[in-house]
């Protein structure tokens, strides 16, 4: 996600999304009436209506869902992959799955949330295969 974080006109539940995000912290909202968890960020709960929501920490870990490879030229930086996710919360979300071949991902496979500082984003969310190893990077 690729939202500019000083845009007036976002819902304040998005703004509070990339707020949050932009400290190093990936959240999620839990909905204290039916108990179900949601992603992307709402002002009610998408299964009971209720505006009773707040936010959690997710565990941070999932499956992959479903993926695919995007092709690109190895001058235009090489194939990459693009996966959905689901959270062990139930929650699902389009990222990437990073330090492996975008071939070798396989749906069912567990992975692990990741949030990355890079230049062209204040804070990205992606994953990596739950058996890597950690490295110096923040996790959810």
């Amino acid at each position: 996600m690729n939202l500019p974080t000083d845009n007036p006109h976002l819902e304040p539940s998005v703004q509070t999304y990339l707020d949050q995000l932009n400290l190093g912290h990936f959240l999620i909202q839990h909905c204290t009436s039916c108990k179900a968890h949601l992603f992307y960020p709402r002002r009610f709960c998408i299964h009971c209506t209720e505006d009773s929501l707040e936010w959690i920490k997710p565990k941070g870990t999932g499956v992959v869902y479903s993926t695919t490879t995007v092709r690109r030229k190895p001058e235009a930086g090489g194939d990459y992959d693009v996966s959905i996710v689901e959270l062990d919360e139930g929650v699902r979300l389009m990222s990437t799955v990073q330090g492996m071949a975008p071939e070798a991902v396989k749906i069912g496979m567990r992975v692990r949330l990741q949030i990355l500082k890079t230049e062209s984003h204040p804070h990205k969310v992606v994953f990596i295969a739950a058996d890597t190893p950690p490295t110096g990077e923040h996790h959810a």
